[in-house]
């Protein structure tokens, strides 16, 4: 059963996964402190809180190593890389903490060398527990898709290609018999007439989810046949949202309107509006002043590296559709568009200077607009700025699209962690479909969760 942690879901075990870790370390921490204790039965709180310190920066650093991420396969030898790279960064980390609050250190190197080593071994121990449950599909909930039309496909590729989403495609009940594609050999294909007996045959096959994805309602919704499913136990979801609790993103081209209207989310209260604001200021100022010296850097190492200004400013559609103007590191060659005209950046741009894929790539040529943050134009989190060319465009192609700019454009988004550049149609319908999942769930929280991410991708050198 999946949970829902910042507004997002997360299956059960992944929760447990996470937490059990976390409690695997700080046993083992505080079992080596205890052997290494002369009075090992006494209670210490301060003790105790410093084992916590440990633990929570390990998981952080083992979070930003990538072993959190159910989907990666990593084989025996690279776990172990993996597990003591986040060592090493914790410990670096912890040291530049003990440095500064020396009353947090923990003491000598021979209790850091064993509470390594039992770490290392339970947490190995453990992710490959966790693995072997991933790979045998156990406490997978079996589900069916009822449906056979594009909705119905996404959510049927999102559940095979998620080995870690808790779920498993058991069968697919079709509307029309010709349509047998879906699934993988494993999955049961259906198909009665107006779906009669769908209720015996999903308790025959233990099916705990039906997934309603129906291409066409207007031909006969099987009403009885889903009211039995669900007095007989099984959770019955509209398709819409399945899929928006299974990939994180809303689905524009095949979305239900009368869903979009109806459901929860796309709420902006006064409150929430007011911290969101204070974020801002707060995030923009201190970190314009903490990146001054980078600033400055930057700024001298554009003018040297190719001619032209330093700083490039273009308009771009903020909230209300109201023009304004951006700012930025310039990054390309000065007049990257006068013999093309407005084309969208994307991956390996040849218009892109030698310093400007580094700082594309790390993002620092994003540092300027929090000038635009401070100032009010754009917030720290929100969908990804346009240019006026472009949305005057995309706005006849792609449905709802006009629907981003109810909020502030922001410097990073769910968008820009969860998907790369965008250089076409696809690409901005894909985009849209982050940027309403984070309207519609839009809160401080995930606000937060959205920068730890931005940092991880900054880290990790892959630039959205």
């Amino acid at each position: 059963m999946p949970l829902k942690v910042l507004k997002q879901y997360y299956p059960l075990r992944n929760i447990v996964f996470v937490v059990g870790e976390g409690l695997i370390v700080f046993a083992s921490v505080w079992a080596v402190d205890r052997l290494l204790s002369d009075t090992p039965l006494s209670f210490d709180e301060r003790r105790l809180l410093k084992i916590l310190l440990i633990t929570l920066v390990c998981q952080i650093c083992i979070y930003y190593n990538d072993l959190y991420d159910l989907n990666a396969s990593y084989s025996f030898s690279e776990l172990i890389v993996r597990l003591l790279q986040s060592l090493g960064v914790t410990t670096i980390l912890l040291s530049v903490i003990y440095l500064i609050f020396p009353g947090t250190g923990m003491g000598e190197i021979l209790f850091f060398a064993l509470s390594t080593f039992a770490i290392i071994l339970f947490c190995l121990i453990w992710h490959i527990c966790v693995l072997l449950i991933l790979s045998r599909g156990i406490f997978n909930r079996k589900t069916l898709i009822l449906g056979s039309g594009e909705l119905a496909r996404k959510i049927a590729e999102g559940i095979i290609n998620r080995k870690n989403c808790g779920y498993v495609l058991s069968a697919v009940s079709l509307e029309y018999s010709g349509d047998k594609s879906f699934g993988d050999q494993n999955t049961i294909i259906f198909c009665k007439r107006n779906h009669e007996g769908l209720c015996e045959f999903a308790k025959e096959l233990g099916i705990k989810k039906v997934v309603v994805a129906l291409k066409d309602r207007r031909s006969g919704f099987p009403t009885n046949p889903l009211l039995r499913c669900r007095m007989g136990g099984i959770d019955v979801l509209e398709g819409d949202s399945f899929y928006e609790m299974l990939t994180g993103k809303l689905s524009v081209e095949h979305m239900n309107p009368e869903w979009l209207i109806f459901s929860e989310g796309f709420r902006k209260s006064l409150l929430n509006l007011f911290l969101k604001r204070t974020l801002d200021i707060v995030l923009s100022f201190g970190m314009l002043v903490l990146l001054f010296p980078v600033i400055l850097l930057t700024a001298i190492s554009v003018r040297l590296d190719s001619r032209g200004p330093i700083f490039f400013s273009q308009e771009r559609v903020g909230q209300k559709r109201k023009i304004y103007k951006i700012y930025k590191f310039r990054s390309m060659i000065t007049d990257a568009e006068k013999k093309s005209g407005p084309v969208w950046a994307k991956d390996n741009d040849d218009r892109v200077t030698r310093i400007g894929r580094f700082l594309r790539k790390s993002r620092i040529d994003e540092i300027p607009q929090l000038w635009n943050v401070l100032k009010g134009e754009m917030s720290f989190v929100g969908p990804r700025p346009e240019r006026e060319f472009f949305v005057k465009g995309l706005e006849y192609i792609i449905p709802y699209y006009g629907a981003r700019f109810s909020a502030k454009p922001g410097v990073t988004g769910w968008a820009q962690v969860c998907y790369g550049y965008g250089a076409s149609v696809d690409d901005a319908t894909e985009k849209l479909n982050y940027d309403l999942f984070y309207m519609k769930n839009m809160s401080i929280a995930m606000d937060l969760l959205i920068v730890l991410r931005t940092v991880k991708t900054v880290i990790s050198g892959i630039g959205k």
